[in-house]
């Protein structure tokens, strides 16, 4: 057994490393990628360093121990908190913010267009033309208080 691993030189370590590519490309979950990449890594040291097969081993651990917190990194999916937080979320954008009713609010509900979107909206009985402030959001419907 120690003679085949006194025999790893190399080549077989870049061998390994494109088999392991090969393989994630057959089952892709982008595990052997990372294995592929340290014995890569090891095979391209062994090149420049004549080490012994006891550290090329010792090698390839650390390599493919270290390439788990660099996939975590990468493959970590950014946050939400990006330049549109109200993405599918367009009546909370409208919560606090002031507009003035086109259309009466008559016995406590109402329509009021809001760019090119018709709300439904509740609250005291208004008069077209004042101003009001969306206070609470409900699914589509907008309560609304004088601003």
């Amino acid at each position: 057994m120690t003679d085949m691993f006194v025999s790893l030189g190399t080549w077989n370590w870049l061998i390994f490393g494109f088999i392991l590519m090969a393989l994630e490309v057959l089952a892709p979950g982008v595990f052997l990628f990372w294995l592929g990449l340290a014995a890569l890594l090891v095979g391209l040291i062994s090149f420049a360093v004549v080490v012994s097969w006891q550290i090329q081993l010792l090698m390839f651990a650390v390599f493919a121990a270290a390439a788990v917190p660099v996939w975590r990194r990468l493959a970590r999916p950014k946050s939400a908190t990006g330049a549109s937080p109200f993405l599918n979320k367009r009546a909370d954008a409208l919560l606090g913010r002031e507009f003035t009713l086109e259309k009466p609010i008559v016995d406590g509900s109402g329509t009021m267009r809001i760019g090119d979107t018709v709300w439904r909206v509740s609250g005291p009985d208004t008069p077209a033309g004042t101003r009001v402030k969306v206070v609470q959001v409900d699914g589509a419907n907008l309560t609304v208080a004088a601003a």
